[in-house]
């Protein structure tokens, strides 16, 4: 239980928040998207109970990588002089999880609820919620791959062309905050919102934690003590 042994096991927290993810998101399934009839919202809740529930758990292991990814990220970049972008990664992280906790909490109190009489306005507003939630989350993704890229930029951990990658990343996650239509591709269950824009980000956290475990660790010595002086 060295210290080297937790730097690399927090700088591969991205690449386990990664896995978690997509084992969570498919196994949650394919919900019912926002407006869907009472019906419709309790046959899959129902009918899925477990595997929501399941899937939950998962993400919430997830989120939890991704805040501790998000520590190895700050740490780093404070040690290369960037203390202002490591503060970013660890705002937008912490906003990002509280976020996706709110959403999984909806998913959770849907399998919950659906089978009981009466919920037909409980479950299309905790649906309803569940995908603007979904929409909301851009904005933290966004932020964290900014704070990432100019961060690890800044620090010349980065070249120039992933930069330029990074800040392209940054914009498609970002343009994902305005899929508000009522169908289609950009609607919040559409296919950029539910699935293009996740993808480009967890793609992004996957460059980064590579560039992370390729980097040294810094080295650490114990505080010194100091002598009283009599």
């Amino acid at each position: 239980m060295s210290t080297q042994f937790w730097d690399r096991l927090w700088r591969s927290a991205g690449l386990q928040f990664v896995v978690l993810f997509v084992v969570a998101w498919f196994l949650y399934g394919d919900p019912p998207g926002p407006g869907s009839s009472s019906a419709t919202l309790a046959s899959f809740y129902d009918g899925h109970r477990l595997r929501v529930l399941a899937a939950t758990f998962i993400l919430g292991m997830a989120v939890l990588n991704l805040l501790w990814f998000a520590a190895a990220i700050r740490d780093v970049l404070r040690a290369a002089g960037q203390d202002g972008w490591g503060s970013a990664v660890t705002a937008s992280s912490a906003a990002l999880g509280g976020v996706l906790f709110v959403l999984m909490a909806g998913g959770a109190a849907l399998a919950y609820r659906a089978g009981g009489a009466g919920n037909e306005v409980v479950l299309s507003g905790l649906n309803d919620a569940a995908w603007a939630c979904l929409v909301i989350t851009s904005f933290p993704r966004a932020m964290l791959i900014m704070s990432l890229t100019f961060g690890m930029w800044r620090a010349g951990m980065i070249s120039n062309a992933l930069f330029g990658t990074g800040v392209a990343a940054l914009l498609l996650v970002l343009l994902g905050g305005t899929t508000w239509a009522a169908s289609g591709v950009w609607a919040p269950d559409g296919a950029y919102s539910r699935l293009i824009s996740p993808l480009i980000g967890v793609a992004w956290i996957v460059v980064i934690s590579g560039v992370l475990l390729r980097s040294p660790a810094a080295a650490r010595t114990p505080e010194s003590v100091p002598v009283p002086q009599w």
